[in-house]
């Protein structure tokens, strides 16, 4: 499984992509309830996050990175606080980011992927 799949299939899942060709097809925009949703995942799956890219009508605004925040990408705190200094700045945003996800993780859902299949 690749990034994308385990992206689709574990993050993504029963969220809307806002993404409406403004940017390139393979960045998924949220709106706000959603990214925190993803955000949720992104934590519980122990994923890290480099940057958070807002998206207020037709205009990008400052992208925040975990080097902001003096803090490593897995580190939830500062995509937590980077999300809420967000709303509190403006209201209707659309959320995108750029994930780190190790191999490990990759290959442990492949693992598990695997095995629902031989069980079938």
């Amino acid at each position: 499984m690749d990034k994308a799949e385990f992206f689709d299939k574990n993050i993504f899942q029963n969220l809307k992509n806002l993404n409406t060709g403004f940017d390139s097809d393979s960045t998924q925009y949220f709106s706000e309830a959603d990214f925190e949703t993803v955000l949720e995942r992104i934590e519980n799956f122990g994923i890290g996050i480099y940057e958070i890219k807002p998206r207020l009508e037709e205009d990008f605004l400052e992208v925040k990175v975990n080097e902001d925040y003096r803090k490593k990408a897995t580190d939830a705190k500062w995509y937590k606080r980077a999300f809420s200094d967000y709303k509190k700045q403006h209201a209707n945003l659309k959320f995108s980011a750029s994930y780190k996800v190790s191999d490990k993780l990759l290959n442990r859902q492949n693992s598990s992927d695997d095995e629902e299949l031989s069980k079938k």
